[in-house]
């Protein structure tokens, strides 16, 4: 009998091993966690499944989706952006400075979007060209940019109650919230960016092993930096959405994300090594952790243990991911 125990014992754990080296198996274990989620909290909460509220965790989780969808492909490439979030903010400062000067909604949009993709320039250019740490340059530029957005607004908030422009915020198409739209047509088109194209293939390739990706001619460079300008992009759009939402542009509006978007990306299987991960997961991941707050909320948790939930959730999912490099023989 005990011989029987010992080899069991290894026989299990080497299958459980192999079953976290399987690519596939970070996406299907967040989805059987989703749904495992779903059912505890439709038990909990008379209020929870219902289509409404369903809707309301998309919306509300939908800027904070753009972001992690955009950081995904970058942490992958070996790439780590933490300014995004300041971005978000900064944009729609931008935006509603612009307008009170008499610029068009949508040319300020514009002028809002060249600025965040010249921030994402600037940052490729200083963690490729440089040899900067990635932490440290986005860290930094998270700084400035935050500042600069202070400076700008003496630290108050500017009205955004535009007519042609809170629509993207507050409407539906055919009962659908319009940003809940844009952020799952952005996962789409990032996975087919990451597994249709061959600028896919330069992406795992740069963050597999950048040195052997240079030997066969890729682009190493030239691939994380347009990485770095589509995150910053993300950013400034999921800060024009965020704008929209609540009608007034604040400069730390979306700071407090930054960590939800961090955990998503790495909770959704991407590792922090690089060279592997996908934007399935990081959107399962994002609905985990939306649907966990607004679980929590209506079960009158305090928003202080959701913070503590959502720091549970990011250690378990290194921890996790620390395994996986094992199975995988990273």
């Amino acid at each position: 009998m005990a011989t029987s125990i010992e080899t069991a014992t290894p026989s299990f754990k080497r299958r459980f091993m192999d079953l976290l080296g399987k690519p596939w198996s970070g996406v299907v274990m967040l989805l059987v966690f989703y749904l495992v989620l779903l059912a505890v909290f439709a038990q909990l909460s008379p209020f929870f499944l219902n289509a409404n509220n369903l809707l309301q965790i998309g919306l509300n989780v939908a800027y904070i989706g753009l972001m992690a969808a955009a950081g995904t492909p970058l942490i992958i490439a070996g790439g780590l952006d933490l300014s995004v979030a300041a971005i978000a903010g900064l944009t729609g400062v931008v935006i509603a400075l612009l307008v009170g000067l008499g610029v068009p909604v949508w040319i300020a949009v514009f002028i809002a979007l060249v600025l965040a993709g010249s921030i994402g320039v600037v940052n490729g250019l200083f963690t490729t060209r440089l040899k900067l740490n990635p932490l440290i340059t986005t860290l930094g530029m998270m700084s400035i940019v935050s500042g600069i957005a202070l400076v700008l607004t003496g630290g108050g908030t500017r009205p955004l109650m535009i007519p042609g422009f809170n629509w993207i915020g507050n409407q539906r198409v055919i009962g659908i919230p319009i940003p809940l739209i844009i952020m799952v047509a952005t996962f789409f088109g990032l996975w087919v960016l990451m597994t249709k194209t061959k600028f896919g293939r330069f992406i795992y390739a740069a963050g597999g092993n950048a040195e052997a990706a240079r030997l066969i001619g890729i682009p190493v460079e030239r691939t994380v930096i347009i990485l770095y300008v589509i995150s910053a992009l993300a950013g400034a759009v999921g800060g024009t959405i965020l704008g929209a939402m609540l009608g007034a542009a604040g400069p730390n509006a979306a700071g407090a994300q930054l960590l939800t978007v961090i955990a998503a990306i790495i909770l959704g299987g991407t590792s922090l090594n690089g060279g592997r991960g996908s934007v399935w997961g990081t959107l399962l991941a994002v609905l985990i952790l939306g649907t966990l707050n607004n679980g929590l909320t209506l079960l009158n948790v305090s928003s202080f243990w959701q913070d503590v939930t959502r720091g549970v959730v990011l250690m378990l999912a290194v921890s996790l991911d620390q395994l996986r490099n094992r199975a995988l023989g990273d």
